[in-house]
């Protein structure tokens, strides 16, 4: 997927191509596979399935249960360091709050457990804490048998009350890559206060600069392409617009 950005070649594509094997083009080969593509890139990064493609509209796109399966079980064949991840990560939580031992995963991520709490120390070197962590037990999970299972407190997204909490590998990487692009962002605010381009708010991976006439777009969007020392790795870029006033482009 990296060579995929790097390359400038379009993700949706790519990966419908890897899941069917086929060739797909956006206007030509096979670009009614795109679709299908584009809706496993969205839902099933960190560990989703069928009810994440529906979430993501998989019904009005016209797919079935049986299609929507399909994409689940060929997105994930074709994607396996992806789903290794998953893995590789909840066993190092698992590994972390039992023992008390640091894991170290993959490139600068690693996960302990301190004051109670599971931390996930990111390459920017900010960590991420769950708060009054243990282990339990799930069982009679049709999928996995009686498993581990990470539970932590905090705010239930759905009732918006302090409870136990529990999260998975796929949700610990989706918590870590967020937080990885919040840190990437954070950086290129500090570089635009840094060369007098005053940032006055930002929306997800947006800023808004409020420019004087002399200054240009091409000098913000040099500000994301420049390379950052803990993720030299990542192919960075960034495309914007001007306008008097905010709007979305």
């Amino acid at each position: 997927m990296l060579d995929v950005f790097k390359n400038g070649g379009d993700i949706y594509c790519s990966t419908a191509s890897k899941m069917f094997g086929v060739p797909v083009e956006k206007h030509g080969q096979n670009a009614e596979l795109r679709q299908k593509g584009k809706i496993a890139v969205l839902a099933l990064g960190y560990g989703g399935g069928v009810s994440a493609l529906e979430a993501m509209g998989g019904a009005r796109l016209g797919l079935s249960e049986d299609e929507e399966k399909e994409i689940v079980q060929l997105w994930r064949k074709s994607n396996q360091n992806i789903t290794q991840l998953w893995q590789t990560l909840e066993a190092a939580a698992i590994k972390a709050i039992e023992t008390g031992e640091s894991v170290r995963v993959n490139r600068g991520i690693e996960v302990g457990r301190q004051w109670g709490m599971l931390t996930i120390t990111l390459p920017s070197g900010r960590t991420l804490c769950y708060p009054r962590v243990s282990i339990g037990i799930e069982r009679n999970d049709g999928w996995r048998g009686d498993h581990e299972i990470i539970e932590y407190e905090g705010t239930n997204q759905t009732t918006k009350k302090w409870g136990k909490i529990r999260t998975y590998g796929g949700k610990l990487t989706e918590n870590v890559v967020q937080a990885i692009a919040r840190d990437i962002l954070g950086v290129v605010i500090l570089r635009a206060r840094e060369a007098g381009l005053p940032v006055v708010f930002h929306i997800h991976d947006e800023i808004v600069v409020e420019a004087q006439p002399s200054q240009t777009l091409e000098q913000v969007e040099a500000l994301f392409s420049k390379p950052i020392e803990w993720c030299r790795d990542l192919p960075l870029k960034g495309a914007g617009y001007t306008t008097p006033y905010y709007l979305k482009d």
